[in-house]
């Protein structure tokens, strides 16, 4: 499956994915208007931005790894509560 142009690790405007999200959301005729193109990608942007809290949260989030070995050992579960918690109050939601 194809990522999302919101699962993008680095903004580029010039990304098919966000071609296609314009293409989905407004129509190919405004990706072809020039004006309303700008104005749709300033909107992906706007929307793109609010959403690093999470890119960041989930490069330090614990790994499913250690999820499933929280899920049989009482002492990694607590761990990884600590780890989430953490990682939680380091990025809050925007």
């Amino acid at each position: 499956m194809a990522k999302s142009w919101l699962e993008s690790k680095k903004w580029d405007e010039e990304s098919s994915s966000v071609w296609k999200e314009i293409v989905s959301r407004w129509g190919k005729a405004d990706y072809e208007d020039e004006t309303k193109r700008t104005e749709h990608k300033a909107t992906l942007k706007l929307e793109w931005d609010a959403l690093a809290y999470a890119r960041k949260r989930e490069a330090e989030y614990p790994t499913i790894q250690e999820l499933v070995v929280a899920l049989y050992d009482t002492d990694d579960k607590s761990a990884i509560e600590a780890k989430r918690a953490a990682v939680k109050a380091k990025y809050p939601k925007g």
